[in-house]
């Protein structure tokens, strides 16, 4: 039985495809390996989102030159973000590898004469379930529509009937996915929107929660809002990126509304949805960013108090509509200092939340062992550790919280 090894890095979105991806070989006849030595075929579900992540990607592939040298009949793929229209660029800057195909595809060369989406067949408690690929806002500073292109809806029809297969095959929650989810439906025939899909899919027998990602503050709707605090198996967590707090800054990064609307739209979240986690992204050192600006998204995240803050470095990437108009011109080591700024800020911000939570009861889906502990996660996202001697996958516990810390809880089984 040949053997398969699939490398993944990047977002959620890249993680489902790697999913899909898998059961597609297994259904093939391959076998998952943990090891590229040990495997017959060998995927890079690469990103490009930033120049680390693409840095992590050559480096992955330089690493495999001497295998493939070692092993010729080996077949070395790339999908993903790396993979742009020039495919013939990427075969001579990457000789050594066989196939390069885009992200959400499906190898051409293994291609079976089916339709329609491949599902794990042991999916994980907590899976990923794509609902429409690209994006049509063009931010200036992403690459994503270059790679993925624009906004393509999946039916939710067929949507409603994978996650009932998929719960059926033992999964408890889903999560959502789209570059902005908050676009869902718009290009389909009767124009329906994530709201009606959340709809669908609260009523279905087994299924447990419902979340979903990334949402665009220009886009999200109170209808959505209100969905939300009503439908009781969809979790109290929104994912909003703010991604600065200076209205220069996102009018160059073209992000479509300004920080007075983002406030507003955080606080009628709140006022509706008692108790929600909130997440969001922030990108630091944009060209041209001032210290004064930078101060300003310093001072909306100690005033909005997220749950999770994930804070990135400007990165150009070719193609931007921002490294065509714009200079990098904010050194690296300013970018470092004001990263280090917020992640400070952010750790003392989440501390106060989870300490919260100390000799609380929550409710847990256990999603697997970590280092000999079970781990899972509360409604509103908190990873949460703890012992037990049963057999918890799969399981939503009762865990009476016994320690906690900026990143996670720790907890014992309610007696």
């Amino acid at each position: 039985m040949p053997k398969y090894y699939i490398w993944t890095i990047g977002c959620q979105m890249n993680k489902a495809e790697s999913e899909q991806l898998s059961s597609y070989l297994e259904q093939l006849g391959y076998q998952a390996t943990a090891t590229a030595e040990a495997a017959d075929l060998i995927v890079l579900n690469s990103c490009v989102v930033r120049q680390s992540a693409e840095n992590r990607v050559i480096n992955k592939l330089d690493a495999l030159k001497p295998l493939k040298k070692r092993r010729p009949n080996l077949t070395l793929a790339v999908t993903g973000c790396l993979v742009n229209s020039h495919a013939d660029q990427l075969s001579k800057s990457f000789p050594h590898v066989d196939y390069f195909f885009k992200p959400g595809d499906y190898p051409q060369w293994l291609e079976k004469h089916e339709s329609g989406q491949v599902l794990p067949q042991h999916p994980s408690p907590s899976t990923f379930v794509p609902i429409i690929q690209g994006c049509d806002n063009f931010c200036s500073y992403c690459i994503v529509p270059y790679r993925r292109g624009r906004e393509r809806s999946r039916p939710v029809g067929e949507i409603v009937g994978e996650v009932k297969e998929l719960v059926h095959h033992g999964a408890k929650e889903v999560i959502l996915l789209g570059q902005n989810v908050d676009s869902y439906g718009h290009d389909l025939p009767d124009k329906p929107d994530l709201t009606d899909l959340l709809y669908e899919l609260n009523v279905i027998d087994g299924l447990a929660r419902i979340r979903f990602l990334t949402n665009h503050p220009k886009d999200m709707s109170n209808k959505l809002i209100e969905a939300v605090a009503k439908l009781d198996k969809v979790c109290e967590q929104i994912s909003l990126p703010v991604q600065s707090g200076d209205n220069h800054i996102l009018e160059a990064m073209r992000r479509g509304y300004t920080v007075e609307h983002y406030r507003q739209l955080i606080a009628e979240i709140r006022s509706k949805v008692p108790g929600v986690a909130l997440s969001t992204d922030v990108i630091v050192g944009f060209p041209s960013e001032s210290e004064q600006q930078f101060q300003q998204t310093l001072s909306l995240l100690s005033e909005l108090r997220f749950d999770t803050v994930h804070v990135a470095a400007y990165s150009p990437r070719p193609g931007t509509i921002a490294t065509r108009e714009y200079e990098d011109n904010v050194s690296p080591a300013e970018k470092k200092e004001r990263l280090s700024k917020i992640e400070q800020l952010q750790e003392r911000i989440a501390g106060e939340i989870n300490a919260q939570l100390l000799d609380k009861m929550v409710e847990v889906l256990v999603e697997g062992r970590k280092k000999g502990k079970w781990q899972g996660r509360t409604r509103t996202g908190k990873l949460v550790f703890f012992n037990s001697n049963s057999d918890c996958l799969g399981q939503i516990m009762k865990i009476n919280i016994e320690k906690t810390t900026p990143w996670a809880l720790q907890g014992k089984v309610k007696d």
